[in-house]
């Protein structure tokens, strides 16, 4: 399977300003001062070996959508965040809009964060294509038919021309989508949220986004560790600092880095990927993050390592 993420922020979409623009390119010139960077493969390259991920590019501002490639004709995705908007440009820009395509989607929740991307959702206006939205929420059709109607967007969503079917889903029941095994599982976050495990192959891809992990809970992440089982990749909401998760943001719905690696340290999983950032965050507190993470799997390491990256808009992991 080859994973791509199109959104990883949460809560709200935090594309980069004016100001955070320049002060990467004033911080880049004075680091290259003297280097002779007179063509772009100079510059590329003084780009890519001297200046850190976040001074040469972002982690990005969409909101969550990851896609995920198993390998056969049909798309799976998972939540409709702004991120979808960009994948489905992708998508018609590589097919066209004359050879209509098959979407499958998979809704963790409908917080507007996750479902927003949807009015924009481009194959959703073109005959012909077919649109497959899955859930375990029971209000997952209502929330995305809703916010589709006006005053609050301007074409309704009867009016679109793709074939879409809404597909209830029960927690804790495989299903085969996309040619894929998908089972679901309820997690603690306001108004109800699920995560996804994803099996094609011998490989495992755990979707665990919106979902809050208590530590002095060791019942629930024992489950979770279970659900993770020997995952190839694990995508976990690690929005929160611990400090702020047992403090100010407990029960916020939303865990934190240190509980991502426990549990996937657990789980036995092979790659944990920090993903549904605060939107609060620039792109160094999310690169400290990553690094602060890094290391504390080092030092609490027990079995194999675990590999570690932050999710970043553009991001592409193959399994």
């Amino acid at each position: 399977m080859q994973v791509t993420f199109w959104g990883t922020r949460g809560s709200l979409p935090s594309p980069l300003n004016a100001r955070t623009v320049r002060s990467k390119l004033v911080n880049a010139l004075v680091k290259g001062s003297g280097k002779n960077l007179d063509t772009p493969e100079k510059a590329e390259a003084f780009c890519e070996q001297e200046l850190s991920f976040a001074e040469a590019g972002t982690f990005g501002g969409n909101t969550s959508c990851v896609q995920v490639d198993t390998g056969g004709p049909d798309y799976l995705i998972c939540d409709l965040g702004s991120g979808a908007r960009e994948f489905s440009l992708s998508a018609l820009g590589k097919h066209g809009p004359a050879k209509p395509q098959t979407y499958h989607i998979l809704v963790s929740h409908v917080h507007w964060d996750h479902i927003m991307g949807f009015p924009f959702f481009v194959p959703a206006f073109i005959p012909g294509n077919k649109i497959k939205i899955y859930s375990c929420h029971a209000k997952f059709e209502q929330a995305i038919r809703g916010q589709s109607h006006e005053p609050c967007f301007p074409v309704e969503f009867t009016s679109l021309a793709s074939s879409i079917e809404f597909i209830t889903l029960q927690p804790e029941t495989e299903y085969e989508i996309a040619g894929a095994k998908v089972t679901g599982k309820l997690q603690l976050h306001g108004n109800d949220s699920y995560g996804y495990r994803i099996e094609k192959d011998g490989k495992t891809v755990v979707y665990t986004t919106d979902a809050e992990y208590k530590t002095g809970d060791r019942g629930a992440m024992e489950r979770a560790a279970a659900f993770f089982h020997d995952a190839d990749l694990i995508i976990f909401d690690a929005m929160y600092s611990f400090a702020e998760s047992i403090s100010v943001k407990e029960d916020w719905g939303h865990s934190s880095n240190i509980l991502g690696v426990e549990i996937s340290q657990m789980a036995k999983a092979k790659k944990l990927v920090l993903f549904h950032h605060e939107p609060v965050n620039n792109d160094d507190r999310i690169q400290s993050i990553l690094g602060e993470t890094i290391r504390f799997e080092e030092i609490t390491r027990t079995g194999d390592p675990l590999a570690i990256v932050a999710a970043y808009d553009g991001l592409k992991i193959d399994l």
